[in-house]
């Protein structure tokens, strides 16, 4: 039995220790926060001790850390976590400083412990079904991948002036998911953006619609689609076009009801949000996590995927920033 300490009782935190409760071999054993109130009412759910977050990672009833805190302390945990051998789950982005993350990956690779970067949208059944499709050559040479990522609505300004910007917050599972899709790196990244759906986010700095293109080299095309509005629910979409036909991942709908009448065929909206679209891809990435630890292999994807899309998450800033295709450097 996986004895899992979870950092970040929050939102997110909440959702890991669901679906940790809903994998056999795992528990969560103990939970820290910066605040009482959320640390105590999980704890209370998972059965699980409230502890100082030293106390959590150096504690030998914890087996592994589950990082949910926001970006900004994920670096001091990830070296203290290395540094006391514990395998680690860490919620994306790794960090908004790619040297940081450098940091970080020379942490973890020296203490040699199991880390996944938590790009849930890999584990969604849909998508990795269409991945899989691609890779046992279903259609064939990949020519064009297209990603639409749609939010029902904006988070709060506050939130938008912390998060690092859209690419780095709201894109970045896109560009994981590009990575996953296409098979070879991006080298090339040319992105657009402007402040469409509340003028608020551009007085703060950040833009709510976007598109980027990614170019491989070999010429493989993908491009991303994001707005922070959707009017009919959280819009996620895929399609694959190759040399032999096309992949499509289509919305997950509230229900699978169709009603015709003479206005036409109507079906139900999207989801609502990215808790109950993704409930199974975080139950899955949970699941993943814990039998590569207990199987003593590494999980995928690793810390340098999160490494990667960081990489084109900055690019795309600077792409956008300069108005002109950015080169990717070797990582």
């Amino acid at each position: 039995m996986l004895k899992i300490g979870l950092l970040g009782c929050g939102r997110i935190g909440q959702v890991h220790a669901r679906s940790v409760g809903q994998v056999d071999g795992a528990v969560v054993t103990a939970v820290a926060d910066a605040f009482a109130e959320p640390a105590e009412t999980l704890a209370r759910k998972t059965g699980a001790t409230v502890m100082e977050t030293e106390e959590l990672i150096a504690s030998g009833d914890v087996d592994a850390v589950v990082i949910g805190t926001p970006t900004d302390t994920h670096y001091e945990l990830i070296h203290a976590a290395a540094a006391a051998g514990k395998p680690i789950f860490c919620e994306k982005p790794v960090d908004l400083s790619v040297d940081r993350i450098r940091d970080c990956i020379a942490a973890v690779e020296k203490a040699g412990v199991p880390f996944l970067s938590a790009f849930n949208r890999r584990f969604d059944p849909n998508f990795a079904n269409l991945q899989s499709r691609i890779v046992e050559d279903e259609i064939g040479h990949v020519e064009i991948v297209t990603i639409l990522s749609r939010d029902p609505s904006p988070p709060p300004i506050d939130y938008i002036k912390s998060s690092g910007g859209l690419f780095r917050d709201m894109m970045i599972h896109d560009f994981d998911m590009a990575r996953f899709l296409l098979g070879e790196e991006p080298v090339s990244v040319y992105a657009v953006g402007a402040a469409l759906v509340d003028p608020n986010i551009g007085e703060a700095g950040d833009v709510d619609t976007a598109a980027v293109t990614l170019t491989t080299a070999s010429g493989k095309i993908c491009q991303i689609s994001n707005s922070r509005r959707a009017t009919y629910g959280y819009d996620q979409r895929i399609e694959v076009h190759g040399s032999r036909g096309m992949l499509r991942a289509a919305n997950v709908l509230e229900n699978t009801v169709e009603v015709a009448s003479g206005a036409g065929f109507r079906a139900a909206p999207a989801q609502h949000f990215f808790l109950e679209r993704y409930e199974a891809a975080y139950r899955a990435e949970m699941e993943h996590f814990i039998e590569a630890v207990l199987d003593g292999t590494q999980p995928t994807p690793g810390i340098r995927d999160g490494l990667r899309a960081q990489m084109l998450a900055d690019a795309a800033a600077r792409s956008l920033a300069e108005g002109q295709p950015i080169a990717i450097a070797d990582a």
